[in-house]
């Protein structure tokens, strides 16, 4: 057998780094609301290397077990946020999720996101959630004449909400909340997240507006600080601390 072949086949017995393959039951939470009356559990077997991602076995069952699955995806490297799901009971990236850090000699349960309509399997109506976004006005407010030169800031007013800028929309920390699924009108950790980057940034001219949006019955005084929203955002935002500082900006009426 020449080296070519002996090395394709050592890469076809073992995965990245002659890592040995293995197989994974992947237990999917299916619903189509066409033909099915209710969600219900389907199992299926798939060959993974330990260090791939859930992404990747879900491609694998769509692209050779069954092409009904549905499921979103788009970048496949944490940046887009589409591909958020509930995987083995807990908010995560698909694309950021590995199989050797989910106990894979057990089933891996995929379910969607709570919270939010189920359109089919793993796929939910995000509008709701978008709509807390926009109404918390997620854009730069500035009055007076149009500038004639750059808004300067230093380094330290960048850094006042240099956490909160690296929110991708996934809704993860949202439909992570006990609140949220409880109470549709709730905007949600995300949302407060989004009105904090600009209720901080001191070339905003728009943080009275929002903090009057959000303290509303519906906005930061639903939050009940159990951190699920901060343990599973995979931006590592915290957001816990965010919702705190909004709550303290409208006791105090100062943004600082």
């Amino acid at each position: 057998m020449s080296t070519a072949v002996e090395e394709h086949v050592e890469t076809s017995a073992s995965g990245k780094a002659g890592i040995p393959m293995m197989t994974i039951t992947v237990r999917i939470r299916r619903y189509n609301p066409e033909v099915d009356a209710a969600p219900h559990w389907v199992d299926y077997q798939v060959t993974a290397d330990p260090t791939a991602r859930i992404l990747d076995s879900l491609h694998k069952i769509k692209w050779e077990q069954d092409g009904s699955l549905t499921f979103r995806r788009s970048c496949a490297h944490g940046v887009c946020g589409s591909d958020a799901m509930r995987i083995n009971g807990k908010n995560r990236l698909a694309c950021k999720a590995l199989v050797k850090d989910l106990n894979p000699t057990s089933a891996i349960t995929v379910e969607p996101i709570q919270g939010l309509p189920v359109l089919k399997d793993l796929v939910v109506d995000m509008e709701p959630f978008f709509q807390a976004y926009r109404d918390v006005k997620p854009f730069l407010i500035a009055h007076g004449n149009e500038p004639t030169r750059e808004r300067i800031q230093s380094q330290k007013d960048r850094d006042r909400f240099d956490d909160t800028t690296k929110c991708i929309l996934c809704a993860a920390c949202t439909t992570s909340c006990p609140v949220f699924w409880t109470d549709g009108q709730y905007f949600g950790p995300a949302a407060i997240v989004n009105a904090h980057r600009f209720i901080f940034d001191s070339r905003d001219d728009g943080a009275n507006e929002r903090l009057e949006i959000l303290n509303d019955r519906e906005g930061v005084w639903r939050c009940r600080t159990t951190f699920n929203c901060t343990e599973a955002c995979p931006r590592g935002i915290q957001i816990t601390q965010a919702i705190a500082e909004v709550k303290r900006a409208l006791i105090t009426r100062r943004v600082i």
